[in-house]
């Protein structure tokens, strides 16, 4: 009889093992049939590493963390398991595709202000276990660049990134059909298209969107790049995120204004300068009938540049630095140096800085938060060393107005990240003996 090869004698084992399981221990039941999917999903995401990464960043974009949790609660669970299924997915790929050394990897700059946190001492209120955590779901957006993709994993990446705010979208609105969750909400007057998300969150994936679809028009030339663009434009608009939407024409003005390209021929520039200078005409000359567009509406009201109560937050922080100015007190502080319980953090919703300067600076003092911006700047002008230029020019700006970003949202520490930074792995490339290469995505 031929013998058994090893794979065939795990499976019989494992159904042997969870059989004996239920039949001695009827109690197990539950976490047994838990750990026997568990051990599924990661066969067929071995199998197949690239569309699993395709269906997790779709799955990311609905932002489970909301809707999801509008069914179970478990708001903080739902996040970790995104990111440790992220985290399980790049060890997936590095076991079927290689690993690599990704030297100037931001996630180091995370483990030096963990240490550092416990050299100065914790925040009041900061476990060592929950700064470990913390520790994990900072770094976690980055683990991909530890893992060797092959370039249909660059492909897949690319379009769920540029196609998922679309996708949450109409997700969306299968669970407003089903009672789960309305599409969108009021705000003084204004409508905020929400999804299967928030009008924040949403917005995040569609800036990202605008971004990937900016690079990879410029790395092919498709013209299909701007259909998504709109649509990404469309929903930034719909959000009424201004922040988002003011670095996505950032994005856009810089593409048509200042890179060249191969794919951008005067006329071609010309046409879509008109075309972009036209709808702003319109409207502005059909502005008084807008109102319930969140930014107009703001324009009308005079509170464009209003903060939305970010700065009832901020001298938290600043605090929170003085008192620790090089070392910080502990990744993780960050969420606790402003209860979530306290009157403020109930009269906002949140607890979070919206300011990453802020936020890094109090977890790593000025020690950290400096390592942290070599590591980023280093990792990105590393990674697109080698890139045609108008892609080098249009990543390097995508990292700028991130940079500029960050002053006025979590774009580290929110799901978004897991989005943004799985795309920047897709077009940030190098060969594992560290040399630049040219990245192909078609």
């Amino acid at each position: 009889m031929r013998s058994l090869d090893i794979g065939t004698f795990a499976l019989i084992t494992l159904i042997g093992g969870f059989a004996a399981c239920v039949l001695l221990m009827p109690g197990l039941l539950t976490p047994a049939l838990g750990l026997l999917l568990g051990i599924l999903v990661l066969g067929l995401a071995y199998a197949a590493p690239v569309a699993a990464t395709f269906l997790w960043l779709l799955v990311v974009e609905t932002t489970p963390e909301m809707w999801l949790s509008d069914l179970i609660g478990d708001h903080e669970l739902i996040i970790a398991a995104l990111k440790i299924a992220g985290l399980a997915l790049v060890v997936v790929t590095m076991l079927r595709h290689g690993a690599r050394w990704d030297r100037f990897n931001p996630g180091f700059a995370f483990a030096a202000m963990f240490v550092a946190g416990f050299v100065h001492g914790l925040w009041p209120g900061l476990g060592a276990v929950a700064s470990a955590r913390s520790l994990i779901g900072s770094a976690a957006p980055f683990a991909s660049g530890f893992a060797e993709v092959p370039d249909r994993w660059r492909r897949a990446v690319v379009r769920a990134v540029i196609a998922g705010p679309g996708f949450a979208v109409l997700f969306g609105l299968v669970l407003a059909a089903a009672g789960i969750r309305g599409m969108y909400y009021t705000e003084l007057g204004a409508v905020r298209l929400s999804a299967s998300s928030s009008p924040a969150f949403l917005a995040g994936f569609a800036l990202t969107g605008v971004y990937a679809g900016v690079v990879e028009f410029l790395r092919a030339g498709r013209r299909t790049e701007f259909g998504w663009i709109a649509l990404n434009l469309l929903i930034l608009v719909a959000t009424g995120a201004r922040a988002p939407l003011f670095f996505a024409v950032m994005i856009l003005t810089g593409m048509l204004g200042f890179i060249r390209s191969p794919f951008l021929p005067p006329q071609r520039r010309a046409m879509l300068l008109a075309l972009g200078g036209i709808g702003l005409a319109v409207v502005l000359i059909a502005s008084s009938m807008l109102h319930f567009i969140r930014v107009i509406d703001l324009l009308h009201l005079g509170d464009a540049e209003d903060l939305s109560n970010r700065n009832l937050v901020w001298p938290f922080f600043e605090q929170a630095i003085a008192a620790s100015p090089w070392l910080g007190w502990g990744v993780g502080a960050g969420k606790v140096i402003v209860p979530l319980h306290s009157s403020l953090g109930m009269l906002l919703g949140t607890n979070a800085a919206h300011e990453e300067y802020l936020r890094i600076g109090a977890e790593g003092g000025l020690l950290g938060l400096g390592l942290l911006l070599l590591m980023m700047g280093l990792w990105v002008v590393r990674g697109s060393a080698a890139l045609p230029s108008a892609q080098r020019r249009a990543i390097r700006l995508v990292f700028i107005a991130f940079a500029l970003h960050s002053a006025t949202d979590n774009t580290l520490i929110a799901t978004t990240s897991l989005a943004f930074f799985t795309w920047a792995r897709a077009v940030l490339g190098e060969t594992p003996d560290g040399k630049p290469k040219v990245v192909n995505t078609r």
